[in-house]
């Protein structure tokens, strides 16, 4: 009997799936970084607009901070700043996924004396 041949056949067949499972694996690695950098940013911007720092600049300070490709919302009233942060992150090519989209959402008490809103 020829085993080696069978165990090359069996390998062959188990290996693109072991790639596969690797790269989504990865992929869901690189979601749960892209989480964290997202709600790091969006707290971040929060305590800035919190301060009273331009709606323009804590965008500016969010956006430098998430990767290419995110939707920065910022909004300031009153009582409180509100700073929404939604980037997708592609799946690997090979998996035939669509993108998933990461979101973070922050929200800090104004302090007193910051207006609530730009002109």
């Amino acid at each position: 009997m020829n085993d080696r041949g069978m165990a090359t056949a069996e390998i062959a067949v188990a290996l693109p799936t072991l790639v596969l499972i690797t790269a989504i694996a990865l992929w869901g690695l690189t979601a749960a970084s892209v989480q964290l950098a997202c709600t790091d940013a969006a707290r971040t911007g929060a305590r800035a607009a919190a301060r009273g720092e331009s709606l323009n600049a804590v965008r500016e300070l969010v956006a430098k901070a998430v990767p290419e490709g995110a939707t920065v919302k910022v909004s300031r009233d009153e009582a409180t700043v509100q700073v929404d942060v939604s980037v997708p992150v592609k799946p690997p090519a090979a998996a035939g996924l669509p993108a998933l989209t990461v979101h973070a959402h922050a929200t800090a008490a104004t302090e007193p004396g910051v207006p609530p809103a730009e002109p």
